[in-house]
């Protein structure tokens, strides 16, 4: 956007620079070199923004890197915000907590809280055109321990996130046999007998917990690795280098394919489910309102959890990702239309796992109405002459529906004995199961049903595999755009960078790998980014709600936009998600003391899950792992505070030019706060202060810019906002587009 002033009409035409082009903190203004521009860092360059071009340049020097094309930027943040969650949480909060009416809870909350926030992100991103570190540190110095926050808690998610894209592996490795390997339980060579612990839960539950993880049965016995999944971790550590290894361009294109192929992956799971016995009672199940669940606090926390997640928000990564952008891209548009597909992909989602949980629960329903008929046959010569006797053929099971023996078991089931069981359909379908449960055990098991099983195994783990790599690279993204674009020496050692990170987080993970690693996934995955994640959001939206100013903000995006954003996100930003991100915080925290941590543990002997609290150095744990992703917030704060009162008390006639000229690029900086459309204000005074400085060096500089006294006074003199009515006059007559 170029302006020129009607009270300049002599002036050079300058580019009116965004707020993308400058950084918070600036190095001490050069003396000697009128030519190069005062404020701009190492690696950034002063030029007009427009398709292609950048803000902020690498710590490197070179531009910028951009997206190839706008189809790449889209998949990259829908396969970022499309992950694991949409599949394997969204539907078991749907159908823990009131099916079609929780749906239009989550999009209500969608609307209010989770566009407004991502749209937000995304604006951020792309109008600063820095990664999460430097986008708060811009806004305030004081506020750069946000984005440091944000990196820590990307970290800790990848640790465990690449663990498992490693279960993903080893299942779908095991697919290319018939038949699968969790279709029948194992026989004990010592007895010739079937394995008992399978025997006393299931066949996938036991390929899950004892051929796949090993599992101990506490988090107390570490029992050494898990070599297995070792390699499996290796591998895929190895496959998110190398998709990473040339940053956006290299993952950019892996995007192609891991963001695309779950849609397909899913849309032929739904038309083979629909064919499927049982489909229907699941879809009916999944989408009948309960709307009573409305006045329970815990579903409308639950809920906010999800849109906060399903969209991932204070990752950096939407961050990251938009920071990549032309300065003019729409993001109001992209910000819509992420949000409504990750909405529609979580549906989506839903109807595959409810199609499929449908045909594993009648089949399970019609199994045991097939065992309990068989016991009522093995006593027909005993029990025929009874009233309770049943009127149907007991010895021809496929022809007595579900609906025949509940409506005989209600009346006579008590008369018949201990041995004879309900079989209840809707009582199958309210065994709730999310999380690696859907994933390795009650998908799996149904999968084993399908005609040609190993096809359709293979087909589902590589869609996981997928769906966990195009998320696994948005997350990393978080980690490392912030760290290159701050730290010029890691900017210039991108490959390095990269293969360290992963390769840190390969030693790391190993944690993970031991036959108790699940225990701390679980952990991970509970207590790690939760709260440190909604605590960097409140960050986030007060920064730039209130410390920046939301007027000033969508000031920015109206010159990146040409047109301003409805006036509502102003008070969404201010008041709605503000107090809705708190409130959330407030409730966690509660939950958090009200309810001791508990975990899920596997044991051998019972072949049956049991809960169990942590001991005291897991909760101890629990508590670095929440700690240290918000302490820089805090550190930050206090350590810029500190730094700026120890600059403010150096006197000028004891800090020589190059101090002073320090003290007087800290005044101007102040300033620089304003609206993009009045940059090119500072840029005149800057010249102005520039050839001022070379005519008068050494000690009289020294006076002259320590109190700005005189004549002096007018070239120094801190430069205010000019007033709606005059800004309004001079955009309608002197504008240049």
């Amino acid at each position: 956007m170029i302006m020129k002033g009607k009270d300049q009409p002599n002036q050079p035409i300058k580019p009116s620079l965004p707020l993308g082009a400058f950084q918070a903190e600036k190095p001490p203004l050069p003396t000697d070199d009128a030519e190069e521009s005062h404020w701009l860092d190492e690696g950034q360059v002063e030029s007009q923004f427009g398709p292609g071009q950048v803000a902020g340049g690498g710590a490197d020097g070179q531009d910028r890197p951009a997206w190839d094309s706008k189809l790449q930027y889209v998949l990259a943040q829908v396969g970022f915000s499309v992950g694991l969650g949409n599949v394997w949480r969204f539907p078991y909060l749907c159908h823990q907590n009131g099916g079609g009416a929780f749906m239009v809870l989550y999009v209500i909350l969608l609307v209010v809280i989770g566009v407004p926030l991502f749209f937000m992100e995304l604006a951020a991103g792309q109008c600063i055109r820095q990664g999460s570190i430097g986008v708060w540190k811009h806004i305030s110095p004081k506020l750069a321990g946000i984005g440091y926050s944000s990196c820590l808690v990307c970290f800790y998610v990848a640790l465990y996130y690449n663990v498992i894209i490693a279960w993903s592996l080893f299942y779908m490795g095991n697919s290319f046999q018939y038949p699968l390997p969790w279709e029948q339980c194992p026989i004990d060579t010592a007895t010739n007998n079937t394995v008992k612990e399978c025997e006393g839960s299931s066949p996938t539950s036991y390929f899950w917990f004892r051929k796949a993880l090993d599992i101990t049965n506490s988090i107390d016995e570490s029992a050494g690795f898990n070599p297995i999944m070792t390699g499996c971790l290796l591998a895929a550590w190895a496959i998110v280098a190398l998709g990473m290894i040339k940053g956006i361009k290299s993952s950019a294109r892996v995007m192609y394919f891991s963001s695309i192929f779950p849609y397909v992956v899913l849309a032929i799971f739904l038309v083979r489910g629909l064919m499927l016995d049982g489909a229907m009672e699941g879809i009916t199940y999944m989408f009948y309102p309960k709307v009573s669940t409305w006045g329970e606090v815990q579903v409308w926390r639950q809920a906010a959890t999800q849109v906060f997640f399903a969209l991932g928000l204070g990752y950096g990564s939407v961050i990251a990702y938009s920071s990549y952008n032309p300065v003019n891209n729409n993001c109001h548009r992209d910000a819509l239309m992420v949000s409504g597909i990750n909405f529609m992909t979580s549906v989506l989602a839903s109807l595959v796992v409810f199609v499929v949980l449908g045909f594993r629960a009648k089949n399970i329903t019609l199994r045991c109405v097939a065992d309990n008929l068989g016991l009522l046959g093995d006593g027909a010569s005993h029990w025929s002459g009874q009233p309770w006797w049943p009127q149907f053929n007991v010895s021809d099971p496929s022809s007595v529906s579900i609906g025949e023996y509940q409506q005989w078991f209600s009346h006579y089931g008590s008369l018949a004995g201990p041995n004879i069981t309900d079989c209840n359909l809707e009582k199958e379908m309210n065994k709730g199961v999310e999380g690696t449960g859907l994933a390795f055990i009650a998908f799996t098991e149904a999968m084993a049903l399908f005609p040609a099983s190993p096809f359709w195994s293979t087909l589902f783990f590589l869609m996981l595999l997928n769906l966990g790599l195009s998320t696994m690279f948005g997350t990393m993204q978080g980690i490392l755009t912030p760290l290159m674009d701050n730290f010029s020496l890691l900017g210039r050692h991108r490959t390095v960078l990269t293969v360290s990170s992963c390769a840190l987080g390969f030693l790391i993970g190993l944690l993970f790998t031991q036959r108790s690693g699940n225990y701390f996934v679980t952990m991970f995955d509970d207590y790690s980014a939760t709260l440190p994640l909604i605590i960097v959001v409140v960050f986030e939206t007060y920064s730039v709600s209130w410390v920046y100013g939301a007027d000033r903000f969508l000031d920015d995006i109206e010159v990146m936009l040409k047109w301003r954003p409805p006036v509502v996100y102003k008070y969404l930003w201010k008041y709605v998600c503000l107090l809705a991100m708190v409130g959330l915080l407030v409730a966690s925290i509660l939950r958090m003391f009200f309810k001791w941590p508990t975990y899920t543990a596997w044991n051998e002997n019972t072949a049956s899950e049991a809960s169990l609290q942590y001991p005291g150095w897991a909760l101890a744990m629990i508590t670095v792992l929440i700690i240290i992703p918000t302490l820089p917030v805090p550190i930050g704060y206090v350590y810029s505070t500190l730094r700026s009162r120890g600059t403010s008390r150096l006197r000028p006639q004891d800090a020589g030019v190059a101090g002073c000229v320090a003290i007087v690029g800290q005044d101007l900086h102040r300033e620089m706060y304003t609206k993009c459309s009045s940059m090119e204000r500072l840029d005149a005074a800057l010249e102005e202060e520039e050839e001022e400085d070379e005519k008068q060096r050494g000690g009289a500089a020294c006076s002259r810019v320590g109190f700005l006294s005189g004549r002096s006074e007018e070239h120094y003199q801190l430069l205010p906002q000019r007033a709606e009515p005059e800004l309004e006059e001079e955009q309608e007559e002197d504008t240049v587009v």
